[in-house]
């Protein structure tokens, strides 16, 4: 697995969820905007535990490569204060095009001047090796994101089964205790009317 063809396939995914949010609306530019964070905070996490730790070393990457780390600061930062927002409003959509045009402009130096230095600072089994990692890595998340999300819907999905269950118990208890109320109702008016015919027999 190429460790370049890797990150760029990501790029290329990432740039085609931004052209989806632009045409989105509502809550399905919400939805999209879920999927920008998931894959950009999936990206940036394997760049950083493979592909940045293999080129701060060599001096041709060194700098661009501590330069890609502070990039990806503020791509963090960007996506925390935008996933608080439960609607796209006007400042939020202000947020969304500064992501976009910071993804865009690390997405541009790291394929036009860090790749190609990087290439050259690398062997072939070292660019194979950390493409097999981040790979495997990225994986390792889905795989781990998706039984988390099942195992969230499970649980919504039982405390909706459980509340249901309980309503008509509920239901059952309120109609017993209101025949209670009225059976009691009628032996104490039973009660009455014996003793006002006693009274008229007096």
């Amino acid at each position: 697995m190429d460790a370049f063809n890797l990150l760029k396939a990501d790029h290329r995914k990432v740039e085609e969820l931004f052209s989806q949010l632009e045409s989105a609306s509502g809550q399905a530019k919400m939805r999209v905007f879920e999927q920008i964070k998931m894959e950009l905070e999936l990206h940036t996490h394997i760049e950083e535990k493979f592909f940045y730790p293999a080129l701060e070393k060599p001096k041709q990457t060194h700098e661009l490569t501590l330069e890609a780390y502070e990039e990806h600061d503020v791509v963090k930062k960007l996506l925390q204060q935008m996933s608080r927002a439960k609607s796209a409003t006007e400042e939020w959509e202000a947020q969304a095009k500064v992501l976009q045009e910071n993804v865009e402009h690390h997405v541009e130096e790291e394929e036009n001047e860090l790749f190609p230095k990087a290439q050259a600072a690398l062997s072939e089994e070292d660019i194979e090796e950390l493409g097999e990692q981040m790979a495997a890595e990225k994986e390792r998340k889905q795989r781990t994101a998706s039984k988390s999300s099942s195992k969230k819907s499970a649980n919504k999905s039982a405390s909706k089964s459980k509340s249901a269950s309980t309503a008509p118990k509920r239901a059952r208890a309120s109609k017993s205790a209101s025949k209670s109320t009225g059976s009691s109702k009628k032996s104490s008016g039973s009660k009455r009317s014996k003793k006002s015919t006693k009274k008229s027999r007096r």
